[in-house]
């Protein structure tokens, strides 16, 4: 009985020990890109601001994805994989890479934004706005790629409509990307998961910034 015990503990401090790696890790990779993009931007964000907002947004995010995103992402495979015969641990783990993407994705697109009394620069087109964020990594590889675009938007992506035009976005991609004919309740499953982790990364950071 008392090695079973000590064995459990011994894994649970092996997972405590795994999360603070994660923890310092992500901190660390945010941190470095979110420097870079503002100095390549000349942004004047003090670096103090910029430590205090990483650091906000990888504590919340740690602890979602400890209490829900792993455990949920565990339940996922299992159930697809002994009720439906899906072996869904590849959607898994886009699907993860996914929810860290989406957590810090609204402030990607901050490099293009615009002071909201600068007449001189137009503000974006609808479209041209949501593809800011859509496709944030091509934007920012365009403007360190010294090509970059003039558009320029004083939308700040912190909403609900940004969110749901966001989902039906993921949710696109990943029926292209996982649908087989005929559609099985398995299936459908894995086309809704990248959504799913989506949202759940999307909405962690709406609420360090107290958008809900």
């Amino acid at each position: 009985m008392r090695k079973k015990v000590s064995k459990v503990k011994s894994f649970l401090e092996a997972i405590h020990s795994i999360l603070i790696s994660f923890y310092d890790a992500l901190y660390c990779f945010v941190l470095y890109c979110f420097r870079g993009m503002n100095r390549k931007a000349r942004s004047k964000i003090s670096v103090w601001w910029m430590k205090q907002e990483t650091s906000e947004h990888v504590h919340l995010v740690t602890r979602v994805f400890k209490w829900v995103v792993l455990p949920a992402s565990i339940l996922y495979v299992c159930v697809n994989f002994y009720f439906f015969g899906e072996n869904t641990l590849d959607s898994m783990l886009w699907g993860l890479l996914i929810f860290l993407y989406s957590n810090f994705l609204p402030d990607l697109p901050s490099i293009y934004r615009r002071k909201r009394n600068n007449e001189r620069i137009e503000d974006a087109l609808g479209y041209k706005k949501y593809a800011l964020l859509l496709f944030a990594p091509l934007f920012i590889w365009l403007m360190f790629s010294g090509t970059q675009p003039r558009w320029k938007t004083t939308e700040t992506f912190h909403n609900f409509k940004s969110l749901t035009i966001y989902g039906a976005f993921l949710f696109v991609c990943s029926f292209f990307a996982f649908v087989n004919f005929p559609i099985s309740i398995g299936n459908i499953t894995k086309i809704i998961s990248l959504p799913f982790y989506g949202l759940i990364g999307y909405l962690t950071h709406l609420k360090v910034d107290k958008i809900w």
